[in-house]
């Protein structure tokens, strides 16, 4: 909805109900509509409810599409399966994620057998692949 008050624009964005840590998933009981006016606030539940909080969101203010990523699915020193396959040369071991990431993001590992420290990319599954 958009209001025109006294020459500007007020339309609704999406503000927290109450204050949101970091790394918290956010959920449509965390979410209010208001009138406001603030550039670049977003508007529509849907491109919120089931991200995670990059920042602390408080309660009352406007919710930015910076403030937000796709869920996690590692965790920083969390251990997971490390792959890499070339050819027929398929290489599994375990790794310690050294950030914490989403899927599709590509971070820093220690190859747990070696201590060589590589980049690997995230996959839905939660595993780590080395691309070649």
């Amino acid at each position: 909805m958009l209001l025109l008050l006294s020459g500007q624009a007020w339309a609704d964005v999406i503000v927290a109900q109450h204050t949101i840590r970091p790394k918290t998933l956010i959920t449509e009981a965390d979410l209010l509509l208001r009138p406001v006016d603030v550039l670049g606030a977003l508007s529509d539940p849907a491109d919120v409810v089931g991200k995670e909080a990059r920042i602390s969101l408080y309660a009352g203010r406007p919710i930015r599409a910076s403030d937000l990523r796709e869920p996690a699915v590692i965790d920083r020193n969390q251990v997971a399966k490390l792959s890499y396959q070339r050819g027929a040369l398929m290489i599994q071991t375990d790794a310690r994620a050294l950030d914490r990431a989403s899927v599709g993001e590509v971070i820093q590992v220690m190859n747990l057998s070696s201590k060589t420290t590589l980049y690997a990319r995230v996959l839905p599954d939660g595993t780590l692949v080395v691309d070649p």
